[in-house]
């Protein structure tokens, strides 16, 4: 019976007017101008007809009187005594009221309209009309590398920059004025948006964009950007844009048909960032060498177009190429890095080169000699490390470690033993004797009368299950015990440090025999690689996979190369033994990329050759 009731309930006038009233001005600005236009005209014609009704108009004609009641509403003009009779007087006075009422609310209106307008412009919601633009989804205040990358990159070409992030507008264009300096020809526009939603990203206009770059971030949320990103550009219609991203686990990698299909470019930090701990933790400054490698600033990565090459072969370009390093050669559009000296050319070849700026490199006429005056020795002194902590990457970083470390001692309490299970096996295959340590590497007198002393090499590892600021806290802390210690007992054991917020490395500072990786500045450095040399992906993936080429220093006495050389008879020299030359290090850590092949160089026992080749 109620139910019934309900459905015959009966609605009044007012409450009917209301509702409508009230939906009209959910419409917005536009929507109320109307309803104020239309209510001064039904007003103005009432009040012309009253006139005319009640002969109010004396003399006037029919269609004056309706344009007087029309401008008195528009100008809020109040008649005079003159103009009329008192009916006319006090109708008119009524029109002038409601137009004073008229204009002041349609003052308000237009003025809120503006101000609404303003407001979607400071909170960055308004499209972008870019083209051959770099898209970059993600901020995050404290991470810079990335943006600052991708402006050295554009050199002194003009280069529009659009970062998107659920963040206001102004608070990210004043977090990147005040901690980076942005070219002149470089534009950063930011806009609001969720990168997880195709709607909003697309007011970013990804699909006239150069390449999409997915700022480093949490695998969930890189993932759903990666899909959204996909998702518009497919309804774009413009599937060819390619999207770079970075995720920390295996498990995140998307599939190979999908990602091909979609252009899509993911690298997994994880083991990346195993293999730079690896390598870093015997070798004091590499990881600063990777930095250096990878970064836009001073040299960088290119394939270079040389006539004249055609039945030469690598070690001829090698002594030969003046202003630039050849490194690799690339051949029906795959890239070999580092081949052997006898390796031919044809006239097709394009030569990979690390140099400083992109100036044409010059072919020198010169016949090598048939043997080299330099005597390379291979160093098979064996050391130790020490691990503190661990984390899922611990079996790949026994198996990168390179091939003198024989004893390695692990400090940790939370080890399985299925983990201790893998690593064994892995520690086996590499003949190196593993030793488990149950004890808290966070614990002072731990680190102080039994870490210390036991290797001139200490690794100290991340907690990747951990919040990531509360992880590098724990880590910081590692680190400035190890540095009292190491101060107080007078050693001089090196230190490399795993770390996931760029910010946090910055409270510790440089130097100090202490090796940082930090995931997000690495991680932003290889996008930006990614999104200015897609063509060299390939050549990225070798030198930060677990297998071929990779980035090493080898110490100048180890290796019997001290003296005075010309630069074409130190690459010469080290191609013979499978490696590319770089550069120098020296021994206070200033790293030199000398590319003119008649300069002498004088290194000494303390210096480092930086070489690309084979472990």
């Amino acid at each position: 019976m109620k139910k019934g009731n309900d459905k015959k309930r009966k609605f009044t006038l007012k409450q009917r007017f209301k509702y409508w009233f009230d939906n009209r001005m959910t419409k917005g600005s536009l929507g109320l101008i109307r309803v104020l236009i239309v209510v001064s005209v039904i007003l103005a014609v009432l009040i012309a007809s009253l006139i005319i009704l009640f002969k109010f108009n004396e003399e006037g004609e029919v269609a004056s009187v309706f344009w007087d009641s029309i401008a008195t509403i528009i100008n809020a003009w109040m008649p005079s005594f003159e103009d009329g009779s008192p009916g006319y007087l006090i109708l008119m006075s009524i029109t002038a009221i409601a137009g004073l009422l008229f204009t002041s609310v349609l003052i308000g209106i237009i003025t809120s309209a503006i101000e609404e307008k303003i407001d979607n412009l400071k909170r960055g919601n308004s499209f972008v009309l870019e083209k051959d633009h770099i898209v970059v989804l993600g901020f995050y205040p404290g991470e810079y590398t990335l943006i600052n990358q991708l402006i050295l990159a554009a050199g002194d070409e003009p280069a529009c920059i659009v970062i998107a992030e659920n963040m206001e507008r102004e608070e990210m264009e004043q977090n990147i004025s005040e901690n980076l300096d942005v070219l002149k020809n470089v534009r950063i526009v930011c806009r609001t948006a969720d990168i997880t939603d195709p709607a909003s990203i697309e007011k970013c206009s990804v699909e006239t964009c150069k390449t999409v770059v997915i700022s480093p971030t949490d695998d969930l949320k890189t993932t759903k950007a990666i899909l959204a990103v996909s998702a518009l550009l497919q309804k774009k219609g413009a599937p060819d844009i390619s999207v770079n991203a970075i995720s920390s686990k295996p498990e995140y990698r998307f599939p190979a048909s999908l990602a091909e299909k979609n252009h899509i470019t993911t690298l997994q930090t994880s083991n990346i960032m195993a293999k730079m701990i690896a390598h870093s933790c015997t070798q004091t400054g590499l990881s600063e060498l990777f930095r250096e490698v990878f970064n836009f600033e001073g040299s960088e990565f290119y394939l270079e177009d040389l006539d004249g090459i055609e039945g030469s072969t690598f070690e001829d370009i090698t002594v030969r190429l003046n202003n630039a390093i050849p490194v690799g050669v690339c051949r029906d559009g795959k890239v070999t890095l580092n081949p052997s000296a006898d390796y031919k050319l044809t006239g097709s070849d394009r030569i990979l080169v690390y140099s400083e700026d992109k100036a044409p490199a010059t072919l020198y006429d010169y016949t090598p000699a048939s043997d080299s005056n330099m005597d390379i020795v291979i160093d098979k002194e064996t050391t130790s490390a020490v691990i503190l902590g661990h984390n899922e990457t611990l079996p790949v970083i026994l198996n990168e470690l390179p091939e003198n470390v024989s004893n390695v001692y692990i400090y940790e309490q939370n080890i399985t033993d299925y983990e201790q299970t893998e690593m064994q096996a892995v520690a086996d295959s590499r003949n190196i004797t593993l030793k488990y340590i149950a004890e808290d590497p966070r614990i002072y007198k731990v680190l102080y009368n039994e870490v210390s002393e036991l290797s001139d090499h200490i690794v100290i590892l991340n907690d990747h299950d951990k919040d990531p600021e509360e992880a590098d806290t724990d880590v910081i802390f590692m680190l400035l015990n190890l540095r009292d210690i190491r101060e107080k007992k007078g050693l001089k054991f090196n230190i490399t440090v795993e770390m996931q917020k760029e910010h946090n490395q910055s409270l510790v500072g440089m130097g100090d025999s202490t090796d940082f990786l930090v995931t997000s500045s690495m991680s932003s450095l290889i996008l930006a690689q990614l999104a200015e040399n897609p063509e060299l992906i390939d050549v990225f993936r070798e030198i930060l996979s677990n297998k071929g080429n990779e980035l090493y220093l080898k110490n100048a006495g180890a290796i019997n190369i001290d003296g005075t050389y010309k630069i074409r008879e130190l690459r010469r020299g080290m191609l013979k033994c499978g490696y590319v030359l770089l550069g120098v290090m020296n021994g206070d850590g200033y790293k030199y990329f000398d590319r003119d092949l008649d300069n002498e160089i004088t290194i000494t026992k303390e210096d480092c050759l930086i070489v690309i080749g084979e472990s």
